[in-house]
């Protein structure tokens, strides 16, 4: 699932690409399940002839501002994803909805697996305010951090993937995270030193803008994988300490990386450097 750098890569791309200010004259909508909250009709009906005001992110999602305060939000979840070009006079494969734009260009959204889903909706706080701190923003101090951690027993692992914890930070950037921190995936968060929390907190931040400077993770050639907008990679791959290299050398200490599951989720971890 793309997490912060891959969404927010996306979001870089789709300013770059100057959508912001065109129209959307028609709309298409080729499985009715990517809709999340109407009708695919009413949501056509509506999204026609809605301009777009600017081009966002908020944890995960892809947040389109239309007229008149109206929001679009798009969660690619597994394999969604975007290219720009020429309207498609008929559905691609796995193309879910379509855009057309006032220039003569489309939006296309794809999604082999089906997970990803569109809301549109008039009054976008209900849908945002549950999320956590932004962790790229000025506001999210290591004090901030600690005060989300505070009085929490659970892992430290399943809770950083918590959305109403912290925003957008899924299974490679927290393994990652907590190498560079050097603090186990297991251990409890109310159990964290001042120094650790500090530790993670700067941690956290480098991944995330390391991740963001290699434009997101593309890990191998499938579908599934991470793609930008017209079928971009990522290039952080290689860039990766601890995630999917088990059996491989930790950079610090030289001991293999092991493979274990925290809260049934997939997890890289140092057993030297993570005690």
């Amino acid at each position: 699932m793309p997490e912060l750098p891959e969404v927010q890569t996306i979001v870089n791309d789709l300013n770059a690409a100057d959508l912001v200010g065109h129209t959307i004259l028609r709309a298409g909508v080729y499985w009715p399940r990517t809709i999340a909250n109407q009708s695919p009709q009413a949501f056509c009906r509506q999204l026609e002839g809605q301009t777009i005001n600017a081009i966002g992110r908020r944890a995960k999602l892809i947040l389109f501002e239309l007229t008149d305060g109206w929001l679009l939000a798009v969660h690619l979840r597994m394999t969604g994803r975007f290219e720009l070009g020429a309207a498609a006079q008929s559905p691609q494969k796995h193309m879910h909805v379509q855009m057309e734009l006032d220039d003569g260009r489309a939006l296309q959204y794809f999604d082999t697996r089906k997970f990803g889903r569109f809301t549109l909706v008039a009054d976008p706080r209900s849908m945002l305010e549950s999320f956590g701190p932004e962790p790229l923003s000025a506001a999210f101090t290591a004090k901030v951090l600690a005060r989300q951690l505070m009085g929490r027993h659970r892992q430290i692992k399943p809770l950083l993937l918590d959305q109403s914890v912290i925003a957008g930070l899924g299974n490679i950037y927290v393994d990652e995270a907590l190498w560079a921190a050097r603090i186990h995936p297991e251990r409890s968060a109310n159990h964290l030193e001042s120094d650790e929390i500090k530790a993670l907190h700067k941690a956290i931040r480098q991944v995330l803008k390391e991740g963001l400077r290699h434009n997101g993770t593309t890990l191998g050639h499938g579908q599934s994988n991470f793609y930008s907008l017209n079928q971009s990679r990522g290039r952080n791959e290689h860039h990766l300490k601890v995630f999917r290299r088990t059996g491989q050398p930790c950079p610090e200490c030289g001991r293999p990386i092991v493979r274990i599951i925290v809260g049934q989720r997939s997890t890289h971890v140092c057993r030297h450097c993570q005690r």
